[in-house]
């Protein structure tokens, strides 16, 4: 089990609560939407996944082998190197191309081989489909194309796990239905992808695990929404 979340609770720094008693547990390859309302959780719940957020009281959370009521901050760089994040706001640096962006990363993550990081680059950039950009500048793309190295930038050390927060927010129809389908084909290799989403229309044509953030609780909701017994009101942001 990559995620073992077991009676969790997370707060906000001011005290206030984001969600109680939350279960959550993930496996490998398997594709995971959250949903709910904005302010609802779902950000806080993966912010506590690669610990930009503590979690306060738990009986269990265990996520890729790191005990997250015990670790330490030194351990979690380490943590984050079996994991992708996808960030809303991508965060590429805007000071270098396409090359540089990923060649920074594998360098900060003990990559020293020249060629065995040209050779992980252009991996990961012939697997979103963007091969001919490594010279551009992130100015220079699209939103859909940034996202699309953002992606490459995930899988850069082979994660087991994926996390992304709204990676369609501001993207049109036909860019987001790109991006979900190719985070789906991910999963199916054996990478774990956990994303939030407001975007109804998306969990229909690509169906995956499907959890609710609803009044400070977690709930899987998979079932019910396949049968259509969530209204469109329970299930926009």
């Amino acid at each position: 089990m990559l995620i073992n979340y077991k009676n969790v609770d997370i707060f906000h720094k001011d005290g206030d609560t984001v969600l109680r008693g939350v279960d959550f547990h993930v496996e490998e390859g398997e594709f995971i939407y959250l949903i709910g309302r904005v302010g609802s959780g779902k950000s806080s719940l993966l912010k506590t996944i690669y610990c930009e957020m503590d979690i306060d009281d738990a009986d269990e959370a265990v996520v890729l082998g790191h005990d997250l009521l015990t670790i330490r901050q030194k351990e979690i760089p380490e943590l984050r190197r079996k994991m992708g994040i996808i960030f809303q706001d991508l965060q590429l640096l805007s000071d270098r191309n396409v090359y540089r962006n990923l060649y920074f990363v594998l360098k900060a993550t003990g990559w020293n081989d020249k060629d065995a990081i040209n050779k992980r680059i252009d991996e990961v950039l012939e697997q979103v489909n963007m091969s001919d950009m490594k010279e551009r500048m992130p100015h220079e793309l699209s939103g859909g194309e940034q996202q699309r190295i953002s992606i490459a930038r995930a899988l850069l050390n082979s994660p087991q796990l994926i996390v992304a927060d709204e990676p369609t927010a501001s993207l049109d129809v036909e860019t987001a239905d790109t991006i979900i389908k190719l985070l789906r084909e991910i999963s199916l290799r054996g990478t774990a992808v956990i994303l939030t989403t407001h975007n109804r229309s998306l969990l229909n044509k690509y169906p995956g695990i499907v959890y609710r953030c609803n009044d400070e609780r977690l709930e899987e909701v998979t079932n019910a929404y396949n049968q259509m017994q969530l209204s469109e009101e329970e299930l926009k942001d």
